[in-house]
């Protein structure tokens, strides 16, 4: 695991700057982040069949391979705005090339926020006008821009050999990716090609945003993507790819920990699948199930939530006489059954602000783990009034 800087900070040539351009009534709501240089690019996008008007301009943006920029917004998602819509995204991005002097096919958008409505664009063309003058090092400025129901800006960073990563992101509710979490920057001054960063970037992402999620849905404006701009020259990429990995697993443990009025972050690990797809689907099973997310709010040692959603994973290989279950480290099943087990001493464990479940299968050599958090009134007070809000 490395060791993340405290505070975080950008690599060499980057920078970034957040303000209010009247999308929301007084917090920040548009960021752009910006290299000194062109940065060799890779992205993956959400998998919704409604996507933005972001991601459709940004796949057709990210094909060069090279970025100068990122300009995101929050507040309004521009999703489910027709042509218009993918007019004001343009009109973004060549908002932002020209206050840093760039095209705007340097430029990646986003937007976050309600969808099915249009983008305020006159708001942000206006607002974007002399960010360039405040663009400064720190990327909990950036972070705060892009924030919906986050309860805080996120950011990490790590070294490795001479070069920095950085991650920026935000994301609190709407999250089961396909992909990756809602919106996940990240930015480095090694020296790395544009095809390396995609395989890199997918690998990262399946190990880490994909086995995210707060509540099973998955958003219409998921974005991450990587910018290397090389100004700190050639990095071993094993050590590189491997922090790229621990950084990615750290943000998706910060992101569920934040899910929309979670207290717990959930972390369920299933080992002895079938393969790991099957482990995968086992895990996600105990992890979306609102029994076991109340499980866990409510400290309630309730080993039938856990065999429940193991077994309803009719499509795997499971066998009962063969399956075990822990709650943060105490074993509460063995060959199917429940054992007999200090109830106190797991609500203790289970109250606690981590908390790990485990599920051994038995059948093969498949493992995964994936992460989220516990299900709260708070989510529910959240989301009832999002769009009038």
């Amino acid at each position: 695991m490395p060791t993340f800087h405290d505070p975080p900070r950008f690599p060499t040539g980057f920078r970034c700057a957040s303000r209010n351009v009247g999308l929301k009534p007084s917090a920040r709501d548009l960021t752009l982040f910006v290299s000194d240089v062109d940065a060799a690019a890779a992205a993956v996008f959400t998998r919704n069949h409604f996507p933005g008007a972001p991601i459709v301009l940004g796949r057709e943006t990210i094909r060069g391979g090279t970025l100068r920029a990122i300009v995101a917004n929050s507040k309004v998602s521009n999703v489910a705005t027709g042509a218009r819509g993918l007019e004001n995204a343009r009109r973004m991005a060549a908002a932002a090339a020209a206050e840093i002097g760039t095209g705007a096919d340097r430029v990646l958008v986003s937007s976050t926020g309600v969808i099915g409505v249009q983008l305020p664009v006159e708001k942000i063309e206006t607002g974007i006008r002399g960010m360039a003058a405040d663009l400064q090092t720190d990327p909990l400025v950036g972070a705060e821009g892009i924030m919906t129901t986050d309860t805080h800006p996120k950011a990490l960073s790590t070294s490795v050999g001479a070069s920095t990563i950085t991650w920026v992101a935000k994301g609190s509710g709407m999250i089961e990716p396909n992909m990756a979490t809602m919106l996940a920057y990240i930015f480095t001054d090694a020296a790395i090609a544009a095809p390396t960063l995609d395989r890199m970037l997918r690998t990262a992402v399946a190990r880490s945003f994909n086995m995210l999620s707060v509540d099973t849905d998955t958003s219409t404006s998921d974005t991450c993507a990587i910018l290397a701009n090389g100004l700190a020259g050639p990095v071993d990429e094993g050590a590189f790819l491997e922090a790229l990995v621990a950084g990615c697993v750290r943000m998706t443990e910060i992101l569920g920990r934040d899910g929309e009025g979670a207290e717990h972050l959930l972390r369920v690990s299933v080992r002895g699948a079938r393969d790991a797809g099957e482990a995968a689907t086992v895990a996600k099973s105990i992890l979306n199930s609102p029994l076991v997310k109340t499980m866990v709010h409510g400290a309630d040692p309730n080993v039938g939530r856990l065999l429940m959603a193991v077994g309803k994973c009719f499509d795997c290989e499971i066998r009962p006489a063969s399956t075990d279950a822990w709650i943060n480290g105490f074993q509460v099943v063995r060959g199917g059954e429940r054992l007999t087990f200090d109830d106190a001493v797991v609500r203790t464990a289970l109250a606690a602000e981590v908390v790990d479940l485990e599920v051994a299968l038995g059948v093969g050599d498949g493992s995964a783990t994936v992460y989220g958090c516990d299900l709260t009134k708070g989510y529910i007070e959240e989301n009832a009034s999002y769009y009038s809000s």
